[in-house]
């Protein structure tokens, strides 16, 4: 099972966490997981790389865990492009929670 928590304040995600493999396959077959894991790790190189946004993030590979946070002082610029971003990367995951919910545990607060 992954579990996928994504934080907003005020309709703004400000951080996403997820863990944990989904099982649908074997190790290096899931393709749940791997898209999944697609998803959100492109939002992150697009925050970064993209909006040029200091997004604090950690991994852990043995885990299969990936968290980032977004810093609080984002200017009116960057907040738009990290919604755009974020929304964008949520709406992919929406989509496999639909599809695969017997996988993946999606908690949006």
């Amino acid at each position: 099972m992954t579990d996928i928590t994504i934080k907003s304040i005020n309709n703004s995600i400000v951080e996403v966490t997820a863990s944990g493999h989904t099982g649908y396959g074997e190790s290096g077959e899931d393709i749940v997981c791997a898209g999944l894991s697609t998803l959100i790790q492109s939002a992150l190189l697009g925050l970064l790389s993209v909006a040029k946004i200091n997004v604090k993030y950690s991994v852990d590979e043995g885990t299969g865990s990936l968290r980032f946070t977004l810093p609080s002082d984002l200017t009116e610029q960057e907040r738009h492009d990290a919604d755009v971003i974020l929304n964008t990367m949520l709406c992919g995951i929406k989509d496999f929670y639909t599809e695969y919910s017997d996988y993946i545990n999606l908690e949006v607060i």
